[in-house]
């Protein structure tokens, strides 16, 4: 399943995550996911693990048109100049000549002088194909507001927390307002079962009497639920049994219904960071080069 941007790249809607996935173990899970089926990898140079997926791609013998390569910009690299040298460093430890989709990793608010020079650096990275789609991260409907109002190529993409306990209704109506796919980080809820205060989303006992209804698992009810509303979604897993069963979802489709009973779980509780606190004070971290 492809979900096409709005500069005509085509894009798998389903993609394989690496965050916090360690260095030792991305590899392999990375391999195991291109042998799934999966087409989309996402990393990001904050993750320190670009090299490994890269690795990972070049051992699978996949042609290089065969996988979308997505990766983001740390904070600490924001600003015209050293948004150039990031896609050297990430390109350099991934190992390819052109990046599918270059992504600004948070808005940095208190600084946002430097991400629109970093976003003015993704659209030359554009113009110049070292990039074939650019887009955000972490943005909410007021800084796509402010970037807006700077830059001229809307994002492809914006990546950003959405499972069923916390939807982001307002981020969502924004993307699409303006184009912009909405791509789910921890689509999962997966961030609900080690920062969350009660129930997680695996538990939830709506989404486990509908995954019982289809003979699913919650997990690949939630990413159904996804890709059905027209969302992109990055599960992550290092278990090549679940990297397998969160790709299992092609073959059944949710009624109108339970997908309002997924919606109606939103409890509105952000399970992340909140992209206004993201300063260089305390996020700022440097970036290794390539």
């Amino acid at each position: 399943m492809d979900l096409t941007l709005n500069n005509g790249v085509v894009m798998p809607a389903l993609g394989f995550g690496v965050f916090q996935t360690p260095p030792e173990e991305t590899a392999e899970a990375v391999r195991a996911a291109l042998e799934t089926g999966y087409r989309l990898i996402d990393t990001a140079a904050a993750y320190g693990n670009e090299r490994q997926v890269g690795e990972a791609i070049r051992d699978s013998h996949l042609g290089r048109d065969e996988v979308f390569v997505e990766t983001k910009v740390w904070i600490s690299d924001f600003g015209y100049d050293e948004t150039l040298h990031a896609f050297d460093k990430s390109a350099g430890k991934l190992g390819v000549e052109t990046i599918d989709l270059f992504v600004l990793h948070q808005a940095l608010p208190d600084r946002f002088e430097l991400t629109v020079q970093a976003y003015r650096a993704l659209q030359t990275l554009l113009d110049d194909g070292r990039v074939r789609a650019i887009g955000v991260s972490n943005f909410m409907p007021g800084h796509l507001d402010a970037l807006m109002r700077e830059a001229p190529v809307v994002p492809a993409v914006n990546q950003v927390e959405v499972h069923p306990y916390f939807r982001q209704p307002d981020v969502q109506a924004a993307d699409t307002a303006r184009g912009i796919v909405t791509q789910a980080w921890s689509p999962i809820g997966g961030i609900t079962s080690y920062r969350g205060t009660s129930t997680s989303t695996f538990d939830d006992p709506v989404i486990g009497e509908i995954a019982a209804t289809h003979g699913k698992t919650p997990a690949q009810v939630m990413l159904r639920w996804h890709l059905q509303q027209g969302r992109a979604a990055i599960p992550k897993s290092v278990r090549p049994e679940r990297i397998a069963e969160n790709f299992a979802v092609f073959d059944f489709d949710l009624t109108d219904a339970q997908c309002a009973a997924l919606d109606a779980l939103d409890t509105g509780v952000r399970g992340g960071p909140e992209p206004d606190d993201i300063t260089l004070e305390s996020y700022g971290t440097a970036i290794p080069e390539a």
